[in-house]
């Protein structure tokens, strides 16, 4: 598939059928997140792959899945087949940037963007691009809706989850209120040499 079809076809799906993904498609998945850039090379960003169903009920049940369906929406978190858990290391980019290509006159950059959320957004993109790539649909939830996210999943102290990525076959979903905005005006968000 060309990139621009597959950035016209990728949207949040929040609806699959129960039709199974192919392990090999989830790995291809996950692999082109973590082949995402990362400043420096610290290669901060993690990735666990839930796919049996406790465990992801569990993570629906944090996430307030039920009170989503009552909203009117699908059950989509626990019903993707597929969960792909995002986290991001802070300290692994510190631990880069201290080595002694890394530093500016012996010590640690200041950090005025923090980059290990860059490089974990670098890699959402990359995963949900990679899904629709695979025939699949992919949609994400972040973190903020599911304190309890890290501990699910059991990840290191050190690591921050970000979101879930959940892929699976797309069925016909409720699409979001947010869509009616449309896009804004190219000539408000595109700007060639200055901003006027």
């Amino acid at each position: 598939m060309e990139l621009a079809e597959t950035l016209r076809l990728r949207r949040m799906v929040r609806n699959y059928t129960d039709q199974p993904v192919p392990v090999d498609s989830v790995e291809r998945i996950v692999d082109a997140g973590r082949r995402a850039p990362s400043a420096g090379f610290s290669q901060g960003q993690a990735f666990v792959i839930v796919t049996d169903a406790d465990r992801r009920r569990r993570i629906a049940t944090a996430a307030g899945e039920d009170d989503y369906v009552a909203s009117g929406f699908h059950r989509w978190v626990s019903k993707a087949p597929v969960q792909v858990v995002l986290l991001v290391s802070e300290e692994a980019y510190h631990r880069r940037y201290t080595e002694p290509d890394k530093t500016v006159d012996g010590a640690e950059i200041e950090w005025p963007v923090p980059y290990w959320w860059v490089d974990a957004g670098a890699s959402l993109m990359a995963m949900l691009l990679a899904s629709v790539d695979e025939g699949l649909a992919a949609g994400f939830l972040g973190a903020h809706a599911i304190d309890e996210l890290r501990a699910i999943v059991e990840a290191p102290a050190e690591f921050q989850a970000v979101g879930i990525v959940t892929i699976g076959h797309p069925a016909p979903d409720r699409r979001s209120a947010s869509l009616r905005r449309g896009w804004r005006d190219r000539a408000s968000v595109v700007h060639h040499e200055r901003w006027t």
